[in-house]
């Protein structure tokens, strides 16, 4: 293995985890802004304040983590050759994180215009897809199974 391959790796790893915080946390921030009274201006600005800017950290963040998945995929390799469907499954499901981010800003703009038609508990349960996710990619990058 290179170091720049090793460099890559950890960069990608460092990114997925960060941009995985910030789709582990903003549903949370959801949960929040859905069981704040409606008198409670103050505390709903707040919560939407603090789900802009996850947001748009976590936006940032996910774009160097594609990128370096990118490179280790393309540039070196990982997962070419026989027996990787791995790869290809992880890579829907990172379609699928995609997907969630962009559904993140749809219910951030739904708070953000008043729009907001669901319970905190409808939140509670959409909090736990980013962790399936993360789990599934996570074990299909370390067990890389052949599923064939």
């Amino acid at each position: 293995m290179s170091n720049a391959y090793l460099w890559v790796k950890s960069l990608h790893i460092i990114f997925v985890a960060s941009w995985f915080a910030g789709l582990f946390y903003l549903p949370r921030l959801f949960v929040n802004l859905a069981m704040v009274p409606g008198d409670s201006h103050a505390e709903r600005e707040r919560l939407l304040l603090m789900a802009r800017k996850l947001y748009r950290f976590s936006s940032l963040l996910m774009v160097p983590a594609l990128v370096f998945g990118l490179t280790l995929w393309l540039y070196f390799g990982m997962g070419k050759g026989p027996g990787q469907i791995w790869l290809h499954i992880k890579l829907t499901l990172v379609l699928g994180a995609i997907g969630y981010h962009h559904v993140c800003r749809k219910l951030l703009r739904d708070f953000e215009g008043f729009q907001n038609r669901r319970s905190h508990r409808w939140y509670r349960v959409f909090n736990e897809v980013s962790v399936v996710l993360f789990a599934v990619i996570t074990f299909l990058v370390v067990l890389k199974p052949s599923l064939g």
